[in-house]
């Protein structure tokens, strides 16, 4: 009895604590642009310039109405923030090898620049 007891209780644990198990989150990128005319996309307060091929949650910060964040790179052209607009976006992507810009489509020397390895 006691032999069944312990797999009943094993068995339980085991169940809890795949249960509390949570998939590894997607990485964040954090992306600025304005109030002035400066735009930025960092990882853990760093800029990016390299990342791994993969999924990736960008949060954008848009701190100017007359700006906007636009990424672009390989099968990819995503405004995630629009002229007119001024809050936070979130979206998640998937990024593929290659380069990769973002920058501010009405003032294109607001730029940026990374590679996906």
């Amino acid at each position: 009895m006691r032999t069944i007891y312990a797999l009943i209780v094993t068995a339980a644990v085991a169940l809890v604590v795949t249960a509390a198990a949570s998939p590894m989150a997607t990485p964040r990128l954090t992306g600025t642009v304005g109030p002035g005319f400066t735009i930025s996309l960092k990882k853990l307060g760093k800029p990016v310039k390299t990342l791994k091929a993969g999924k990736y949650t960008f949060v954008v910060s848009d701190k100017a109405s007359i700006h906007n964040f636009h990424l672009k790179g390989p099968g990819l052209s995503r405004a995630i923030t629009a002229i007119g607009f001024t809050g936070i976006r979130r979206v998640t992507l998937t990024l593929r090898r290659g380069r990769y810009t973002y920058v501010c489509d009405v003032h294109p020397t607001m730029i940026g620049h990374f590679r996906v390895l």
